[in-house]
């Protein structure tokens, strides 16, 4: 067999990252290969994950709210948690899923708004993961316009009364905090609701095709009653949600070209060692091809997130530029998934490899944190000028 070049290599790309980087992504690396590929398929077989003890790893392993600093947390670049995200859902989306929830939803919140009394109470334990939390702001009525949401707080002398519900909440059966968004009179608020509160339930949702390791809940609130100290009191309004979904959406640049690097790498092994007509797969043109042109995209997706990574750690990112990298990140993993499963035939549609999964958890990855439809309208916008959202 000829000598092969990895993908890295074609596009020099450590060459783009420091040392420490590096080291930062081959430790998440060597902890997702050995600790979770063994056991991710039939995690997702069987729709189950041990959430709770894969946090306390996680957070041993410093990447929940690495990002962010004090608390207990490790004050990473944006770069170095982007590297992380790639690494995670390389061997599967609903693992980075876990941890972007965690960090760059429910953290962040209560890093960026809440009070130092909340910060204090929940950043600890959160970024150890002895404390896992969620993030309630879509509706089963309203996924993209979050302004149109009926779950309410309403005050009754210094507290609150929450009443709404929530819908494909990650984490959300496995939580200990929610972070949750609800219409008051002064506006749209962020809360900090401690799952063990009366009237709180999270039914974890069933049935799933997409995202089968991770735990995705309905979060119900009746009557939930909060102190007044439960609101997040530095922001009022949607640029608190969507700060950061923002923050989240940051980290699915990175982490979707990480499924679309473990598609490719693994059908290039397939193609290397599967023979048809009496010679190997990988030496025939038309497969030739279609490893060519995914590693284009691949590399390509790289590239582009390492650059938003740069501007990220530089202060100077905008919402639009997140768009552009997720719209493209995702989209272009997805197309490569189903490309990588026409080069494995039949195999490629069972467990023992994860292209299939892959492709299945980009579906669900493709509409949260923003459908591609949002960006792209988000994109419009700021090249011309004119709003279409509605």
């Amino acid at each position: 067999m000829s000598s092969a070049q990895p993908l890295s290599q074609l596009f020099a790309l450590d060459s783009l990252l420091t040392p420490e980087e590096i080291e930062i992504r081959d430790t998440v690396r060597k902890f997702a290969n050995e600790r979770i590929r063994p056991h991710v398929a039939t995690w997702f077989e069987e729709a189950r994950i041990p959430a709770r003890e894969l946090a306390q790893e996680l957070g041993g392993l410093g990447v929940l709210g690495m990002h962010l600093d004090g608390y207990d947390c490790a004050g990473m670049s944006a770069t170095a948690y982007g590297l992380a995200c790639l690494e995670l859902e390389a061997v599967d989306s609903g693992i980075r899923s876990l941890v972007s929830v965690q960090g760059s939803l429910a953290m962040f919140s209560i890093h960026h708004w809440g009070s130092e009394e909340q910060k204090q109470e929940w950043l600890p334990r959160m970024a150890a993961g002895q404390a896992i939390g969620c993030f309630g702001l879509t509706e089963p009525d309203f996924g993209s316009n979050p302004a149109g949401m009926r779950t309410n707080a309403k005050r009754d002398g210094d507290d609150w009364i929450l009443n709404g519900t929530k819908m494909w909440i990650t984490n959300g059966s496995v939580a200990d905090v929610a972070v949750v968004w609800a219409q008051t009179d002064e506006g749209i608020r962020g809360f900090v609701v401690p799952t063990d509160t009366p009237g709180f339930s999270a039914p974890e949702i069933h049935s799933k095709m997409s995202l089968r390791a991770s735990v995705t809940s309905e979060l119900v609130l009746e009557d939930v009653r909060l102190p007044g100290s439960a609101v997040l009191p530095k922001v009022t309004g949607l640029r608190g949600p969507l700060t950061s979904l923002g923050e989240a959406r940051f980290g699915i640049v990175f982490g979707a070209i990480g499924a679309a690097r473990d598609c490719l790498e693994t059908a290039i092994d397939y193609a290397q060692s599967r023979e048809v007509f009496d010679k190997p797969l990988a030496g025939y043109q038309l497969t030739q091809a279609k490893i060519a042109d995914m590693a284009l995209e691949v590399g390509k997706g790289h590239l582009l997130a390492y650059h938003l990574g740069r501007i990220k750690d530089r202060g100077e990112i905008t919402p639009e530029q997140v768009s552009t990298g997720k719209l493209n990140n995702v989209r272009e993993a997805i197309a490569v998934a189903r490309e990588c499963r026409t080069i494995l035939g039949a195999n490629g549609i069972t467990l023992e490899y994860p292209v299939i999964r892959h492709a299945n958890n980009l579906e669900s990855v493709l509409t949260y944190e923003g459908t591609s439809e949002v960006h792209q309208l988000t994109i419009g916008k700021a090249l011309t000028g004119e709003a279409a959202f509605r």
